[in-house]
């Protein structure tokens, strides 16, 4: 009798049918979020909700007996329900079922680029429906690049996170994603793979304008006589035209043929919304009237044609001195000339045809 008590008891002691579960859980997938900041024997109540593992009190000492635990990093994760409680210690740890971070560099375009005669480079949009349905395309609720071009293109901008002083523009050209172009900055994200698209393009956009606000982009832009949005526009040129180490003189032409004024004519606009993309344009394409085609408009493109970074934006900031109204790339090296007359323009485009920079590969 006095056993049976003590057995009782223990059993309650344990959370009545024992207080873990066995294995590495039941192919029911949870995905889990460890806030910055947490540490992952403070997870235990939390997974003991979602039902990933039986108690709180058996996971935080799982997460006590592991030396690695510590070295676990905030993200989203994708466990299992009812796993034992060293296997979704070990399952966090693993990773592999760390949902990846969505990553944007600058130059990033919204939509995908593919290079004549190359590779296809995945724009942003591709990627947030990468890092939502997983390697192999296939996780529950997986968002499509349909669903998000469809919020991107429809959504009213100010349920979207989007700036004051974007709005306009951005509802000017309603009915295409594209209006997003250059308000997703630069940096990783780490995104909620259950959240929807629209969710998820908000907390993007709002994370990225908070971002340019923190940095008084209105008064950057006033300084140069850009707004805002134009700051962003001819910042988003300079990352798409200029080498390395010299944005700040391709901020130069660009702002010398705006006061001119002079087309900017960039191969840069020009290729924006081709289907293949090389560096020499021709004719027929740089005749066609788009939104972004300097050729064939005056001023600024309508919009960004890629996201741009901190570095160039600070090169619109602060320009190199000179007078240059021409620019072009004469070899592989990426050397670079830039020239005040159009004569001298010229010479060094007959040195960019000579080293072959400029055949085309359609």
């Amino acid at each position: 009798m006095i056993g049976a008590i003590v057995y009782i008891a223990l059993a309650r002691s344990l959370g009545g049918g024992g207080s873990d579960y066995n294995g590495a859980g039941n192919g029911e997938e949870q995905i889990v979020e460890i806030p910055q900041g947490a540490t992952l024997s403070s997870m235990g109540p939390q997974l003991e909700e979602l039902g990933v593992v039986k108690t709180s009190k058996a996971f935080q000492g799982a997460a006590m007996a592991n030396p690695d635990a510590d070295s676990i990093q905030p993200g989203f994760y994708r466990l299992q329900k009812k796993m034992s409680a060293t296997s979704a210690v070990e399952a966090f740890l693993d990773d592999d079922n760390k949902v990846d971070l969505l990553k944007v560099a600058g130059g990033l375009t919204l939509n995908d680029v593919k290079v004549v005669g190359g590779e296809t480079r995945y724009g942003i949009i591709s990627n947030i429906s990468r890092v939502t349905c997983g390697e192999d395309g296939a996780q529950p609720g997986c968002i499509t690049v349909q669903q998000i071009e469809d919020v991107a293109a429809n959504t009213d901008p100010a349920e979207l996170g989007v700036p004051e002083w974007a709005i306009k523009p951005v509802k000017d050209n309603k009915g295409d994603p594209r209006r997003l172009e250059g308000l997703i900055a630069p940096g990783e994200y780490v995104i909620n793979p259950n959240g929807d698209a629209k969710s998820i393009l908000k907390d993007l956009i709002s994370r990225s304008a908070e971002k340019y606000n923190s940095t008084d982009i209105t008064g950057r832009a006033k300084a140069i006589g850009l707004s805002p949005y134009e700051l962003l526009i001819a910042a988003s040129l300079v990352e798409r035209e200029a080498p390395a180490g010299e944005f700040d003189k391709v901020a130069r032409v660009i702002l010398n043929r705006l006061k001119e004024p002079m087309r900017l004519q960039f191969d840069s606009t020009v290729n924006y919304d081709l289907d293949e993309v090389e560096v020499a344009t021709g004719d027929s394409a740089r005749k066609r009237e788009t939104k972004w085609n300097t050729y064939a408009m005056d001023g600024l493109p309508t919009t960004p044609i890629a996201s741009p970074s901190e570095e160039a934006i600070k090169a619109m900031e602060n320009p190199a001195d000179g007078a240059w109204l021409f620019f072009v790339t004469v070899d592989q090296d990426g050397t670079t000339i830039y020239s005040n007359t159009l004569e001298e323009h010229d010479d060094a485009v007959q040195k960019a045809y000579e080293s072959g920079i400029l055949d085309s590969k359609r």
